[in-house]
């Protein structure tokens, strides 16, 4: 039977094909302007390391104090170095690592080539099964190379194809401005979108960095941040790089893996302690205050998903609903006009939920037509997406089968949507009235 409406529904769209067309287009351009900016909100706000989120966590100490919070500034987002250096002794994390951002010059091996810019971290050794970084060649450093202050390094894939030619590269020295570092593993292709453990530095959406040194290497060389700094009430700091390391300057950002709830709450005493102990010595001079967010609240917390993704995604949602409208208007306006045909079927003893089921299957077309017509128009939209959005988050949305089945499932549930009061309108027709009137 669904079949014999099917045949109804098609024979009545191509009666009036501009009517159908225009239905079919209205549904199409909603679903595509909703499809394409959901898939750029989508990627924007995802979770990118969803198998280890709820186990990662950054602390935060307030060492600014209350007249900072009313002067309008939030706890700080890193931690200054003395804070970092005691949390990695104390050592209460399954795992942990300071990190912070520094830029370098590689320097070819070849005399003919010449030197460029490269991006790094400084890290500890946990950093990379914290993270679950893939690895191409060997692997990262251990704790005893942490110790050490061994110059090695891990390079990206990218730098290893410039370098060596994508060859294994594990053994082999790298120079980085004056220094040489031996290379200890080469990662795999890894960027993280976005780049949850430095979004206090970055954007989270740029390109990956191209190496990871150890931390204590990178502090015995005195390489200073390539990221954010803040010295708020550090001004009678000394001059030089001991006062600098000695300061309560923010810089350095710290994660800690806490594998359940159970360790959450020890982490949270423990940094009440050191805080408080802190006070104690008279470091601070107000209560202790301290923050443990993990992946997904850090995230949220440092604003990482652009507001203009989610203002055009409820932008386009209500251009959909305004598409939903006018649909609705002339679903009504179509089966209304064909009232008498509908009194007839009824006097001949069709009942009102076969008129329901008839006029609904032809909505259903409309509304597959309108997911097709939605796809295409969609494809169009990532094209061009990047003139509205900055690339570096455009370039993230794909057409991906998610979104494919999302697109053609919102053309068809919302046109339903939109056809249950024409539908309802049509199957309440009178047929004696109908019949009389005609």
């Amino acid at each position: 039977m669904f079949a014999y409406y099917l045949r109804l529904g098609w024979r009545s769209l191509r009666r009036n094909p501009l009517l159908t067309a225009l239905m079919v287009f209205a549904i199409g351009v909603g679903v595509a302007a909703s499809a394409t900016t959901f898939a750029v909100f989508h990627a924007a706000s995802g979770n990118p390391l969803p198998d280890k989120s709820a186990q990662l966590f950054v602390p935060q100490i307030d060492i600014w104090g209350p007249a900072s919070r009313s002067a309008g500034r939030d706890l700080p987002d890193a931690l200054s170095y003395p804070d970092a250096m005691a949390l990695m002794r104390d050592h209460k994390a399954a795992r942990q690592t300071a990190i912070y951002p520094m830029a370098s010059t590689a320097i070819p091996q070849d005399p003919t080539r010449e030197p460029f810019a490269v991006n790094g971290y400084a890290a500890y050794a946990d950093f990379f099964p914290m993270f679950e970084a893939p690895f191409l060649y060997g692997n990262g450093w251990n704790a005893s190379q942490d110790e050490a202050h061994a110059g090695v390094v891990v390079i990206s894939r990218a730098l290893n194809q410039q370098l060596f030619g994508g060859a294994n590269s594990v053994g082999r020295t790298i120079r980085l401005d004056d220094h040489d570092y031996r290379v200890v593993g080469v990662l795999d292709e890894w960027n993280p979108r976005p780049r949850f453990y430095d979004v206090n530095n970055s954007d989270g959406f740029s390109d990956p960095p191209d190496f990871f040194v150890p931390f204590t290497r990178a502090i015995d060389l005195q390489t200073e941040t390539n990221g954010n700094s803040n010295c708020y009430g550090s001004a009678g700091r000394d001059a030089g790089w001991k006062g600098w390391i000695q300061s309560d300057c923010v810089w350095v950002s710290f994660w800690a893996e806490l594998p359940n709830r159970a360790a959450v709450t020890a982490y949270h005493d423990y940094l009440m302690a050191y805080a408080s102990e802190q006070q104690r010595v008279g470091r601070f001079h107000w209560a202790p205050f301290v923050q443990l967010h993990d992946l997904m609240q850090w995230l949220d917390y440092e604003k990482v998903v652009p507001p203009e993704t989610r203002i055009s995604m409820l932008l386009s949602l209500g251009f959909l609903l305004v598409c939903l409208v006018n649909t609705v208007g002339l679903l009504l306006a179509k089966f209304m006009r064909r009232a008498a045909e509908i009194g007839v079927r009824r006097a001949l003893g069709a009942s009102r939920r076969e008129i329901w089921l008839q006029y609904l299957a032809e909505a259903l077309m409309i509304g597959v037509a309108g997911g097709v017509v939605g796809l295409v128009l969609t494809g169009v939209g990532m094209l061009g997406i990047g003139l509205v959005f900055d690339p570096d988050i455009a370039r993230l949305a794909r057409m991906s089968p998610s979104v494919i089945g999302l697109t053609l499932l919102t053309a068809v549930v919302t046109t339903l949507a939109a056809a249950l009061y024409p539908t309802w309108r049509a199957a309440r027709v009178q047929p004696a009235w109908q019949l009389k009137a005609n």
